[in-house]
């Protein structure tokens, strides 16, 4: 869930065109089986298709995911293995609990969501560009219109300062991108949604591919055979999408979380 390697200039430098040894899939062709993807670069599954609201919903729901360079070509994948977070392995710092108790911080959700992705596409100092192009957005918008997408927002004296976004299909929720503009800004964002995920009763995020930031947080990684067998259970839940809002046992979850140095 954190900002994402470009996908195009991955494959790049470790695979010919990905037309030549993955499936190109036309509009309405199937998703192959996860087990095929490649293991160098690990995860890779197939290129083409698009970004209909159908074929994303299908994607998630299977352990799949979009991720690719604008201009390049639509990429999925679904690596393994495959890194998550329990909602009740989330480690809370002392200095993220002193961030959330005194700087000012105010958490909404669902109020900025364009916003959100307009921080999460803009430009870092370790990446040349972004994953996150005009086409992902619009699709990414269209889930958020229908309820699917979801934007945790960190504001401080009515400028958004911070914030992450997901998809929530029945109890899973899907991680995909976060943003910072201020100290633990998409740390607090991260807090907060993993207190209301508890208490909707969602135990777990995926966060897609390992990174130390998130292994700091208490994600891991798990075996892709593990993540669906728990992903084809928790997608089933009968939860309708709509709009979040924050429910008042939020942050007395939070307070619950394990605190580490």
């Amino acid at each position: 869930m954190n900002s994402k390697v470009i996908a195009g200039s991955k494959c790049a430098a470790e695979t010919a065109d990905p037309a030549d040894v993955i499936p190109w899939l036309d509009r309405h062709t199937p998703f192959p089986s996860v087990e095929r993807a490649l293991r160098y670069p690990n995860g890779l599954l197939a290129a083409g298709a698009d970004l209909s609201v159908e074929r994303l919903l299908t994607a998630y729901r299977t352990g799949i995911f979009p991720w690719y360079s604008e201009g390049e070509p639509l990429l999925w994948w679904s690596p393994d293995p495959r890194m998550v977070l329990f909602t009740e392995d989330f480690k809370l710092s002392r200095s993220l609990a002193k961030s959330i108790r005194n700087r000012g911080y105010e958490v909404r959700t669902d109020t900025a969501f364009a916003r959100v992705l307009e921080g999460c596409a803009g430009p870092r100092r370790e990446q040349p560009g972004t994953w996150l192009g005009p086409q992902m957005r619009a699709a990414y918008q269209e889930l958020h219109a229908l309820g699917f997408a979801h934007s945790f927002e960190t504001w401080h004296e009515g400028t958004l300062v911070g914030g992450l976004y997901g998809m929530a299909i029945g109890r899973m929720f899907y991680g995909e991108s976060m943003f910072s503009r201020a100290t633990d800004a998409s740390k607090v964002a991260l807090a907060a949604l993993v207190g209301e995920l508890r208490s909707r009763g969602f135990p777990l995020v995926d966060c897609q591919m390992n990174t130390g930031h998130l292994a700091s947080l208490g994600a891991r990684e798990i075996k892709r055979s593990d993540f669906l067998r728990a992903v084809t259970a928790l997608v089933n839940y009968n939860e309708p999408p709509g709009p979040w809002h924050l429910t008042g046992r939020t942050t007395g979850r939070l307070d619950e979380a394990k605190c580490h140095d």
